[in-house]
């Protein structure tokens, strides 16, 4: 498949920003906006913005009216999502996405994002793995600075140091992924994504030792990791246990679910829930180099 990769922004293009999980407020929104204007873009705040439905940002009609409505209007650019947490499976089967095979735009964000990234991966569209507009007043510089550079095509490139239980190689392919536990709530449904000669990108937040095994041991019975081209793991962050220790750490649950297939496998990419939460085009080609000092991600 062929994946569109949407027309990079220039300034003064119109970027939205809309509730597809939790709820976000206008108040919590200015930090947000004021770094998309810093960037010289206009920003268009959704309907969703401000709503409360205890947890989530309106009901369920009203965010998928509001990301229906964003994806029609042909002066939005690019669509930000506010914050994760649950509820964007809610509405993805609500979400009319026809209007971006006549014009592509960027969808951003990452956690329960992650359903939207993998349903657009399958309809062959290009997205951004980055910090949400609830990120900004916490997100590190180099967060901010990577999702401009991906948002505006400038040259998009990462190094980092390697460590210990990387399996050195090299690899070039679509770069997939996204949240651990989406990718497994998601298998066998219509938005679960064929990874077959992919780079797998995975992270995830908050879970047990023993759920991290179920989840991986899963995506490998529906066939997800036997011919990847390579695997990046992000931010495992703050995993817990349980008061009998399950025995192993989550890098270990992870490379025991891959042992008998070959390619490089690469840890603790600054890409998740953690302080550092690096910007990722997927749906694009990427080239992986996993050597003894060092771990390469170029995006073409």
């Amino acid at each position: 498949m062929n994946y569109r990769i949407p027309p990079y922004l220039q300034p003064g293009d119109k970027v939205a920003i809309v509730c597809t999980a939790r709820k976000f407020s206008v108040e919590e929104a200015q930090p947000a906006i004021a770094l998309l204007e810093s960037w010289g873009l206009q920003v268009v705040l959704g309907q969703t913005i401000g709503l409360d439905n205890f947890q989530l940002g309106g009901t369920d009609a009203a965010r998928a009216a509001d990301l229906n409505q964003q994806l029609r209007d042909p002066e939005i650019k690019a669509i930000w999502c506010a914050r994760g947490g649950y509820g964007t499976v809610r509405i993805i089967d609500a979400i009319d996405f026809s209007p971006l095979e006549q014009q592509p735009k960027w969808l951003i964000g990452f956690s329960d994002v992650t359903t939207l990234h993998s349903h657009m991966h399958n309809l062959g569209l290009a997205t951004i793995h980055g910090i949400m507009a609830f990120s900004v007043p916490s997100a590190m510089e180099e967060s901010k600075t990577s999702l401009y550079h991906a948002l505006f095509g400038q040259p998009l490139s990462y190094s980092i140091e390697a460590v210990n239980g990387n399996r050195k190689g090299s690899a070039s392919g679509v770069l997939v992924g996204g949240n651990l536990s989406i990718l497994y709530s998601l298998l066998g449904s219509e938005s679960s994504m064929d990874t077959k000669g992919k780079i797998l990108f995975l992270e995830d937040l908050d879970e047990y030792l023993y759920h991290v095994d179920r989840m991986m041991h899963n995506l490998k019975r529906n066939g997800m990791l036997k011919d990847l081209a390579g695997l990046l793991i992000g931010g495992m962050t703050d995993m817990h246990d349980n008061s009998i220790p399950f025995g192993y750490n989550a890098q270990e649950i992870i490379l025991d679910a891959v042992k008998e297939y070959n390619y490089p496998v690469a840890f603790c990419f600054p890409a998740g829930h953690g302080a550092s939460n690096w910007a990722l085009k997927l749906g694009t080609i990427v080239e992986l180099e996993v050597t003894d000092n060092q771990v390469n991600v170029a995006f073409s």
